[in-house]
């Protein structure tokens, strides 16, 4: 059995699993939670009434964070001749063709986020086993795969998020970090839930926000009584 600590379990007894709060209220409560020596994120599960194995109801996308995230991310971007320039010219801090692809073959993961060209896909779909389960393959939905490199830079620093429904129907996105102000918190929980809505499938049937919850890296779950109106 897993070894609860001291501070969790002050935190979990501030917490009825049963009900659920107001935003601020969840957030003080986020806030409140578990102490640890660095800065934790704060994440966001969202429940939706949709069929994954759907194609149609199979929701992927991102939301730029209008405060941000909190985090420097290391850049790769696969491309070559003049968009490899420009993504150095980005401040990127990995760029290549042929050479990256092979070193992240031979398990290279030292990075954050990938973007790739659509002339580079054809290597890079290669390493869909080491990039799929990381989170981290170029998708054209997310805006990972495209010429623009300048343009996909500027987002992912920006404060982008990138997030896909698991097989369970859930979709998992940080908001930002436990030294945010509640209010940037909600800003950041706003526009992310304001992007799923606009991502409802016209075939999902029912209740399409079912649940949402959100905890710090380390803290507490605290369920959110979140109303689309």
């Amino acid at each position: 059995m897993a070894r609860v600590s001291k501070s969790y379990k002050a935190a979990s007894e501030k917490v009825d699993p049963d009900k659920r709060y107001e935003l601020q209220e969840a957030l003080g409560l986020c806030k409140d939670g578990v102490s640890t020596k660095y800065d934790q994120s704060v994440d966001v599960a969202v429940r939706l009434g949709v069929d994954p194995r759907k194609a149609e109801q199979n929701i992927r996308g991102s939301v730029v964070l209008p405060k941000g995230t909190g985090k420097t991310f290391r850049i790769l971007v696969f491309a070559k001749g003049e968009k490899e320039t420009e993504a150095k010219n980005a401040g990127v801090e990995f760029v290549g063709g042929d050479e990256l692809v092979a070193k992240v073959q031979g398990g290279w993961t030292d990075f954050d986020r990938v973007i790739a060209t659509p002339d580079m896909m054809g290597q890079v779909g290669r390493l869909g086993k080491i990039l799929g389960p990381r989170g981290l393959m170029p998708n054209p939905k997310t805006g990972t795969v495209t010429f623009d490199i300048e343009k996909a830079v500027d987002l992912i620093k920006a404060g982008k998020v990138d997030f896909r429904v698991d097989k369970g129907g859930i979709v998992h996105a940080p908001i930002g970090k436990l030294s945010f102000s509640a209010e940037d918190l909600a800003e950041n929980f706003r526009e992310l839930m304001s992007v799923l809505m606009k991502m409802k499938p016209a075939t999902s049937k029912g209740a399409y926000i079912k649940g949402v919850a959100l905890s710090s890296t380390m803290g507490v779950g605290i369920k959110i009584a979140y109303s689309p109106n």
